[in-house]
């Protein structure tokens, strides 16, 4: 029988794997292993993984933008 983790409960649904600011958010999670979950050490990979998404996030609103529903 095939686990359920295998596949995300809903087809749409975005990986991390795929979005282009995984290298920053495997960053973040490698700092917070090395230092024990001392967040206040890992702050610049989590601005820099911010940034990451939101850039992500702007350039995804500019393609929607400029889809026409009608066509």
């Amino acid at each position: 029988m095939a686990s359920r983790a295998a596949t995300p409960s809903y087809p749409s649904g975005a990986r991390i794997a795929d979005s282009p600011c995984f290298p920053q958010y495997t960053a973040s999670l490698k700092c917070l292993e090395e230092y024990g979950s001392d967040k206040s050490k890992c702050q610049e990979h989590f601005d820099v993984y911010k940034e990451c998404k939101k850039k992500e996030r702007e350039a995804r609103l500019e393609r929607n933008k400029n889809r026409s529903l009608f066509s």
